[in-house]
């Protein structure tokens, strides 16, 4: 396990979430920065409307939904006949991981300030930073990285 990479993972997506972008954006985008891959920038749009549980619906968590579009990219199926027993099994254990570590998946629950509060901001920074770690780590548990950790570790040095 590369603890290395897992604060790397949690320090990317703190320092995204400081900028502005909301939980689910910030860990995205973390790991398309970390993560060897051909995607153009403009994927990380996909995220956007997952802040605030959904649209600020206070729903799941976006730094839940935004670790199983990480984990999807990685280990999604490619095609309808494919199995999804494999890939719904992972995203099962990660959000009971979550919700482990957390207390809950739910942004109302996690969340009991207005989204313009301090509190807030401070209870959504350690979270986001929080699910981004505990999704490399769980990657790298999973084996989940497609031969991508050595490169991965290189680019840190």
């Amino acid at each position: 396990m590369n603890e290395d990479l897992m604060m790397l993972a949690r320090n990317k997506a703190g320092e995204n979430f400081k900028q502005g972008y909301n939980c689910a954006e910030a860990l995205f985008r973390a790991y398309l920065d970390i993560l060897p891959n051909d995607f153009s920038p403009e994927v990380a749009r996909i995220a956007s409307t997952l802040g605030g549980g959904l649209g600020r619906s206070g729903c799941s968590c976006g730094a839940l939904t935004g670790s199983e579009l990480v984990l999807g990219m990685l280990a999604g199926r490619d095609t309808q006949t494919d199995d999804l027993n494999r890939i719904y099994q992972l995203s099962g254990e990660l959000h009971d991981r979550f919700k482990e570590k957390f207390g809950s998946t739910c942004c109302r629950v996690l969340n009991k300030e207005d989204y313009q509060s301090q509190d807030h901001f401070r209870r959504c920074l350690k979270i986001t930073g929080g699910a981004s770690m505990l999704l490399m780590q769980f990657l790298q548990e999973k084996n989940l990285l497609n031969g991508r950790l050595d490169q991965m570790i290189a680019e840190m040095k």
